[in-house]
């Protein structure tokens, strides 16, 4: 499912959550969405599943989601805990209503996560814990098996086992069953292996849209003697140091050129990837990040 968006702005009376952005999705791709509290995810992915008349443009596959019923039954949100069901409902309601609203439904794969996470059918959603509330969530992102699927920070609250058991079935069933899957985060090193473009935004604007692989390839951690590294790094963007005696690290933003390469060689220098999660702190800095 292609997504282009145009010129979209949220507005929650004087408070603007979204401001004039654009961008398109080719599609059949994880991406990451990318920002910190407060800079618009949840505004954006509601405007995307349809939730709200958009001031702009907001096209799945060529035709507007707003008010468009056969564009919004292809399309999964899954925003908090609280989404997953009604509080009275039980597990095997949960799925029912999955079942009858989605033409895409996999109920036997359904099953499978509910297993997976160890959920009752029979329990009703109030008497989950935090945890199984949350795996709920993911299981009716996953189970539905929507050509678009948005996942704001549905897993929160799930603990790190359970976390890594939901990334090992997103990446399983993606490359099973293709489709274009959106993942907001702040567990970004988490997930960094999973996502194939990131969206970065900040203050309701678009900041950066990149290949994960290709944002990676902008930072990059100097390691060696702490006088060597202090040279190379001088007139460098710096996002971060760290020393532990004599050595040290420091992670810099910007491509290097064949000569700075050269140099490091030279001085004896480990040059490797920066972190994701580093590269997002900088780009969304108030003070020194790159707009």
């Amino acid at each position: 499912m292609r997504i282009d968006v145009q010129g979209l702005t949220v507005r929650y009376g004087d408070v603007t959550a979204i401001d004039d952005m654009s961008f398109s999705l080719s599609g059949n791709k994880i991406y990451g969405l990318l920002g910190r509290n407060g800079s618009g995810k949840t505004s954006l992915m509601s405007a995307l599943a349809g939730y709200r008349k958009p001031s702009g443009s907001v096209q799945l596959d060529g035709l507007p989601v707003f008010e468009n019923a056969a564009a919004m039954r292809q399309v999964c949100l899954v925003r908090h805990t609280a989404d997953a069901a009604d509080k009275g409902d039980k597990v095997s309601h949960v799925l029912e209503y999955g079942a009858a609203w989605r033409d895409t439904w996999d109920n036997d794969y359904a099953l499978e996560l509910i297993d997976l996470f160890g959920i009752g059918m029979g329990t009703k959603a109030g008497e989950l814990s935090l945890g199984q509330r949350s795996a709920l969530g993911v299981v009716i992102g996953l189970a539905s098996r929507s050509p678009l699927t948005m996942l704001d920070e549905a897993h929160l609250g799930m603990d790190t086992p359970t976390r890594y058991a939901f990334y090992d079935a997103l990446l399983h069933d993606f490359m099973e069953h293709p489709r274009t899957i959106i993942i907001s985060t702040h567990l970004i090193e988490e997930l960094a292996s999973l996502l194939e473009e990131v969206l970065i935004i900040d203050s309701g604007r678009l900041v950066l849209q990149e290949e994960a692989d290709v944002l990676r390839s902008r930072g990059t951690e100097v390691t060696g003697n702490a006088a060597d590294v202090d040279e190379f790094t001088a007139g460098l963007t710096v996002l971060g140091e760290k020393s532990l005696g004599r050595t040290k690290a420091a992670m810099v933003y910007g491509a290097l050129d064949d000569e700075q390469l050269v140099r490091a060689r030279q001085l004896g220098l480990e040059l490797g990837p920066t972190a994701l999660q580093d590269l997002f702190v900088h780009l969304t800095d108030p003070v020194g990040g790159k707009r």
